[in-house]
């Protein structure tokens, strides 16, 4: 049978792209169906403008840290408008740059919005357009809970175009999506308060993560408040009033949820032919990305395995490797690196000490809490807290934990060694770079 395509992708996020521009090379003929702006998530409303926002914060601290090493810093002021401008130009350089890439690929670009109509078949604004393979790669989006007042309520999304900050914000969550944006706004001078209805924030990161980077927060200035939930907004004018689950009250100006993302799955006519997916809406595919439905594939947040950008384009070139390069090809789930662009940010990749001594017999902790070098003359109280965890039958490190200053960068070359199964003792025959906050990973030798 002739198809109009080898290969239909619906989304035009980093999976998407990477899959339609490597099926291309691989000889395939590819399109890509999307109804927003080229990109996704990442670049839109995700990662990029996300880490801008992190940079533009974190400058209130450089000012405080400049006077220890002899500057003296005038009058200071920041200006929120500028800051959104400046990033929404930059977002719109790299839609342009997506466009490019597809198009120097020979993808076609599709505007519009696509639906499965069947196991060959899309339709985009009313034409059916058959494909060999059919590739879902259209995300997640976050999720508001049914609580009264909710309408007052916005979401991470909203929050990178808001027209003016407020003073005040209370921040509902306690992923990392929440973590972040509390240390942007409070970097940037609000007055911010973090909920969570648990007792603790990020879960599944390592607990020594988590306890730290509380108590860094807290330091600088986030009101967090564990174990409590939002029961109702109401509203005053400009002001919002949260009625908590403790029967506490917040007054506040802005109230952002960062409570769960879920897959963008439906509505796409994916029932419709039989596709299976998770309670949530996630698509459930096999270990090459394939769903129950042949010739339809998954990949990306909507599959829900790992919701992280670089992750998505492993699944991409994988599943691209599968169809047509006749090399199937799983994409590598393990010792996936993550960091959180918190203040201080984290990072970590491999094991936690609590998974670690669930599956393992033996298990050696080094951990190191110092303060870093700038700080001995910043005046700055930041702690840095660097931790291994080890099995302590074959030396194999299982994980690498740590929060500080550049946490993301440190963390992303010794992802490479736990990916060539690394041991300890290559870890203490590493030289390291004096002096730098990194080289406290080579140089720890007393077990906790």
């Amino acid at each position: 049978m002739s198809y109009d395509y080898d290969l239909f992708t619906i989304g035009a996020g980093s999976g998407g792209v990477r899959a339609s521009r490597m099926a291309t090379q691989y000889g395939a003929t590819a399109a890509v169906a999307e109804m927003g702006p080229l990109g996704g998530t990442c670049v839109n409303v995700g990662c990029v403008p996300k880490k801008l926002l992190v940079y533009a914060s974190h400058f209130h601290e450089e000012f405080r840290a400049a006077a220890g090493f002899g500057w003296t810093i005038a009058d200071t002021s920041f200006d929120w408008p500028t800051l959104i401008a400046n990033k929404n130009t930059e977002i719109l350089r790299l839609n342009g740059i997506y466009e490019s890439i597809l198009g120097n690929a020979g993808v076609d670009i599709i505007h519009g919005r696509a639906t499965v109509a069947g196991p060959n078949t899309v339709e985009v604004d009313g034409r059916k357009i058959t494909a060999r393979h059919i590739l879902v790669a259209t995300g997640n989006a976050p999720t508001l809970p049914k609580i009264p007042g909710i309408e007052y309520a916005i979401t991470s999304n909203e929050a990178f175009y808001l027209e003016k900050l407020p003073e005040r914000v209370l921040i509902v969550g306690g992923g990392y999506i929440a973590v972040e944006f509390a240390g942007i706004f409070n970097g940037l001078g609000m007055d911010t308060v973090q909920l969570y209805r648990r007792d603790l924030f990020l879960r599944g990161f390592d607990d020594d993560i988590r306890t730290t980077l509380r108590d860094e927060m807290i330091k600088k200035g986030v009101d967090l408040r564990f174990n409590r939930n939002i029961d109702r907004i109401d509203k005053d004018g400009d002001t919002l009033l949260a009625t908590l689950t403790d029967g506490s009250t917040v007054s506040t100006d802005l109230i952002m949820y960062a409570t769960g993302r879920n897959p963008l799955s439906q509505g796409l006519g994916l029932e419709a032919v039989g596709v299976q997916m998770q309670p949530n809406g996630a698509i459930i595919v096999d270990e090459y990305s394939q769903s129950s439905v042949s010739g339809i594939h998954a990949i990306g947040d909507v599959t829900d395995r790992i919701n992280l950008t670089p992750v998505a384009i492993a699944e991409a070139m994988a599943l691209t490797a599968t169809l047509f390069d006749g090399r199937p090809t799983s994409p590598d789930h393990e010792n996936v690196p993550s960091a959180v662009f918190s203040q201080p940010p984290t990072a970590s990749v491999g094991l936690t000490e609590e998974r670690a001594r669930s599956a393992y017999a033996d298990i050696d902790i080094y951990r190191s809490s110092f303060r870093a070098l700038k700080h001995t003359l910043s005046g700055l109280d930041e702690k840095t807290m660097m931790k291994l965890v080890v099995d302590a039958q074959t030396d194999r490190v299982l994980g690498v934990h740590m929060v500080g200053p550049e946490a993301g960068e440190i963390i992303q070359g010794f992802a490479t060694a736990l990916k060539a199964g690394a041991t300890k003792s290559v870890f203490d025959a590493t030289v390291g770079i004096h002096p730098t906050s990194a080289e406290e990973f080579v140089t720890m030798r007393t077990k906790v």
